[in-house]
């Protein structure tokens, strides 16, 4: 998302790093590139200019160019304006009792058909009941396509083939979720190829007749200034309560998504991050401040973990993970969750600092890897599987030609277990405001390096109770003597 932003902000930052003593000359020099990153980002000029005065006036104060970091707080500076210019975060849909109804419009090839299906999805996630309803009676297909999503993600459809008035369609559509008791009704109206008086006055018809709740622009990251022109033009005509930005995982340059809440005062709601149903997130301005600059971000990702595993298995796996207990056995099955297609490398691309590893994992089958990795966990023996420190060499032998493996292979997968295993035991039974608050502690080092400090036994005392800090010397304890015991056998 956004690599070529990111590498010319982190060029522009490394610039700054690189400098001796910090002067108003070379500050500037630096800051200019940022400027220059932005500009060929695609983001609008007018915006650009406002945001590049608000960050040299925090840059060149006394502050930051007498500071012991300068280029360190000149990308938290950055990162906060970024936040400012995507505007407040804000996921809540103020839903209301008993029927709401979100008019989904924009223009063909936006996404707009798909993004009704996966918005299904997302409210589904949180309970939601929602029908979707064919009201494109433009395009011939539409009306099959959104039967054939709504199949697939087992979401009702309402449609009337035959039927040539959108209006009566969605007033018809919201009778019947009141009847049935839906909660949302997300109406998929017609596109256009471009914007015409035309399709104007269909949706306005819609949305003075039916008069919507909600009502959302679909429209292509991918467009740059071309989908902040779109956005202005329909909230001009509908007034607009969000936008929602789709295709942002493909060659996006990220102008649209820093240009639309600044040029039109139409905040982002939901933005589109992949082809696959699952990829529509709500937009957060802070997370997406942190992805540009390639520090990650950390909530999404714990919200896509979320998703992989229901509710039951992270009650079940909670309860184990207090006890001290997570087996292979456990290891495999969150492991074969992971191998769908892009879901590693998305998933990296959140994790801070690991950039660069995303990109190493573009060339390499992660799911091969994976199912690999699982291949060596079906040839243990259930007591294998549940004690790993007993696997010897034989036993490594018998398991990797079990596998098709090496057995180099079997001790690497036993070490990452035996790595794994006590951080995820110690961080178990922690409540949400803790949980929030080591997010919070690892963005700030994140966007401050140096005030992580050495790590002294006092620092992560603050950080670990006495009895997390126990228990995590007693793991290490038993890795150390394994690998002792390891050494004497080899000897």
């Amino acid at each position: 998302m956004f690599d070529s932003l990111q590498d010319g902000l982190k060029s522009a930052f490394k610039s700054l790093r690189g400098q001796g003593k910090m002067t108003e000359s070379n500050m500037r020099d630096g800051l200019k590139l940022v400027e220059q990153s932005l500009l060929e980002a695609d983001v609008s000029y007018s915006v650009v200019k406002d945001f590049m005065a608000r960050v040299t006036e925090q840059a060149l104060g006394e502050k930051v160019l007498l500071s012991l970091k300068p280029s360190e707080q000149v990308v938290g500076i950055v990162n906060q304006e970024l936040i400012n210019l995507l505007g407040s975060p804000d996921e809540s849909l103020n839903l209301k009792t008993g029927v709401n109804v979100f008019m989904m419009c924009g223009l063909q090839g936006s996404g707009k058909t798909t993004t009704c299906g996966k918005l299904a999805m997302l409210l589904g996630r949180n309970k939601i009941k929602a029908l979707l309803v064919a009201a494109d009676l433009q395009r011939p297909a539409a009306i099959d396509q959104l039967h054939v999503l709504g199949e697939q993600l087992n979401v009702p459809v309402y449609s009337q083939k035959g039927e040539q008035d959108p209006v009566k369609v969605c007033r018809e559509a919201v009778e019947y979720a009141k009847e049935n008791e839906f909660d949302v009704v997300i109406l998929d109206t017609a596109g256009r190829l471009a914007i015409d008086e035309e399709l104007m006055k269909q949706l306005q018809r819609i949305d003075t007749q039916v008069n919507p709740d909600q009502v959302f622009l679909v429209v292509d990251g991918m467009t740059g200034q071309d989908a902040v022109n779109s956005a202005k033009a329909f909230h001009e005509a509908l007034e607009l309560n969000g936008v929602v930005m789709t295709k942002l995982d493909g060659d996006a340059r990220g102008g649209a998504l820093l240009s639309v809440r600044h040029v039109t005062g139409v905040p982002i709601r939901f933005i589109g991050t992949g082809e696959q149903m699952e990829a529509l997130e709500y937009f957060r301005p802070d997370g997406m401040a942190s992805r540009i600059l390639g520090m990650g971000d950390i909530v999404q990702l714990a919200e896509e973990a979320k998703a992989l595993v229901d509710e039951k298995e992270q009650a079940a796996l909670q309860a184990q993970l207090e006890k001290g207990q997570f087996t292979l056995d456990d290891f495999r099955h969150h492991m074969m969750k992971m191998a769908q297609p892009g879901l590693m490398t998305k998933m990296m691309s959140l994790l801070p600092g690991m950039g660069e590893v995303r990109d190493m994992l573009n060339n390499v089958d992660a799911a091969k890897d994976i199912r690999k990795m699982c291949a060596i966990i079906d040839s243990m023996t259930p007591a294998e599987r549940k004690t790993p420190k007993i696997i010897d060499i034989s036993r490594r032998q018998r398991i990797a030609q079990g596998s098709g493996s090496q057995p180099q292979q079997v001790n690497e997968l036993i070490k990452q277990f035996e790595t794994m295993k006590p951080i995820l035991t110690s961080t178990a039974g922690k409540s949400p405001n803790e949980r929030m608050q080591m997010v919070q502690e690892l963005q700030q080092q994140m966007l401050d390096p140096a005030s992580r400090g050495p790590k002294t036994k006092q620092s992560t005392g603050r950080r670990m109770s006495a009895a997390d800090r126990k228990k995590a010397k007693r793991e290490r304890d038993k890795l150390l003597k394994q690998k002792r015991r390891e050494k004497k056998r080899k000897r």
